[in-house]
């Protein structure tokens, strides 16, 4: 049960998390006789479905992304404070922030997971794909390998440059894949006179003896035939070892083998965010294996019953047993369930158990390819890619951003071209070191000062 302040000041209930999580549950507050914080690290909601278009100069960041503030103006009962909760205090019901300390009667934690490397330091080496600033990193690390390979004149180096290594076969690894195959086979052939961008490798490893594991058997085969189409090797069964300057090494049954690669990218594990780590020290919070809270059934904690847990940083098993996965819907509608929660808990009226309502799962692999598992419906091919980008379209939250997707779209559906294919980071430029009898390739980092106009 929700229990009122002892004045008479309105429910106070502060989120932390703009994602889908903990945006929906701000949203589904709007009208609730309660006061909603909503605090975030960045001053944004990005759709983080298409942030592989971002990291493939397919979509601009801004593209899909929208300010929080914009998202949430209509909402006359809701303050966004942009910054970072550094602890919590449950007894006290606080939460502080650098330079602020908030009280809250009601708090939602909807922080998300990062990149899983599973022990080893290789984020700075193998960058995943989480947040816009990932996007863009990947996206730079991309389009830099082709122009590496451009001025390279020794043809071993040059293949180094033009050979890709994702790791990790799930939705972001096999949509990530997929376009960077269309961009490497298809976009870019034209733009470059001393390579053919054709002759890049794409080469996704996987764990498990599948890609897309979650989904029926046939369909993560056709998934991988589409791949492979497109140019794309696929590697399952094998686990990566090491990656140690341009070369990764992985296991596969008895046998060690390794690639050389110039780039390459982390799709693979995610481990839940540091507010976990938060939650066991100053709540008693209990968690899985991937770092995840253990939650109640109304995704409240066992100790503190009004601090809730959502989207992927909980675990949370439906009636079967069945823990439900970290998507995008799953965190929408745990938000919204437990904004009702809320509401109703402070009227004394009950609220039915959560019930996920699953949609299904879908994955693009390319133009005119997807694969789709709505459970009572299955496809494959140009129809799921039809159903595909409806679903992306209807749930950016944006008229605009609907709008300018659609309109991107449709222009590199008929040209088979990619607009941001930007390289953004001021003075990075892949350059030739010629070292005694050998050459190194390496990453000048200069930032070159800017010109001055000096008058009179």
């Amino acid at each position: 049960m929700v229990s009122q302040n002892n004045n008479t000041e309105l429910h106070h209930v502060v989120i932390v998390g703009g994602g889908f999580g903990g945006l929906y549950a701000a949203q589904k507050l709007a009208k609730a006789p309660v006061k909603v914080t909503l605090i975030d690290k960045r001053n944004f909601h990005v759709f983080q479905p298409l942030l592989y278009q971002v990291a493939t100069g397919g979509l601009s960041p801004a593209d899909i992304s929208s300010p929080l503030r914009s998202l949430l103006s209509k909402n006359k009962n809701t303050e966004v404070l942009m910054g970072e909760v550094t602890s919590i205090d449950p007894e006290r019901q606080t939460v502080t922030m650098r330079y602020r300390e908030l009280e809250y009667d009601s708090l939602i934690l909807a922080t998300g997971v990062t990149h899983q490397y599973f022990g080893n330091d290789w984020e700075d080496k193998a960058p995943g794909l989480k947040t816009i600033e990932n996007a863009q990193e990947i996206r730079r690390r991309i389009f830099i390998a082709f122009e590496a390979a451009e001025k390279e004149p020794n043809p071993e180096r040059r293949k180094d440059w033009l050979t890709f290594v994702l790791v990790g076969g799930g939705p972001a690894g096999v949509e990530l894949a997929g376009a960077l195959a269309e961009l490497a086979h298809g976009t870019l052939k034209e733009d470059f006179r001393n390579i053919d961008t054709s002759q890049a490798e794409i080469i996704l490893l996987q764990s498990p003896n599948c890609i897309l594991p979650a989904y029926p058997p046939h369909l993560s085969a056709k998934a991988q035939a589409s791949l492979e189409k497109l140019g794309v090797t696929v590697k399952t069964g094998v686990r990566v070892t090491d990656i140690k300057g341009q070369l990764v090494s992985y296991r596969q049954g008895e046998t060690v083998e390794q690639i050389r690669a110039r780039t390459i990218l982390w799709t693979a594990g995610m481990k839940a965010s540091a507010m976990a780590n938060v939650l066991a020290e100053c709540a008693d919070a209990q968690l899985d294996k991937a770092g995840r809270v253990m939650v109640e059934p109304d995704f409240n904690l066992a100790k503190y019953k009004n601090i809730f847990v959502i989207g992927d940083l909980a675990h949370y098993a439906d009636s079967e047993g069945n823990l439900l996965p970290g998507i995008a819907p799953v965190a929408m509608q745990e938000g919204e369930y437990v904004a009702r929660f809320i509401r109703n808990g402070l009227q004394n009226r009950p609220l039915a158990p959560f019930k996920y309502l699953d949609w299904g799962n879908l994955a693009v692999i390319g133009k005119h390819q997807a694969v789709v598992d709505m459970g009572w419906l299955k496809l494959s091919g140009f129809l799921a890619w039809f159903v595909w980008l409806f679903i992306h379209v209807f749930y950016l939250l944006e008229f605009d951003n609907k709008l300018i997707v659609m309109i991107q779209w449709a222009w590199s559906y008929f040209t088979e071209s990619k607009g941001a294919r930007l390289i953004t980071t001021p003075g990075q430029d892949p350059e030739i070191k010629l070292e005694d009898d050998h050459e190194t390739i390496i990453y000048e980092a200069s930032v070159q000062a800017p010109h001055r106009l000096e008058v009179g």
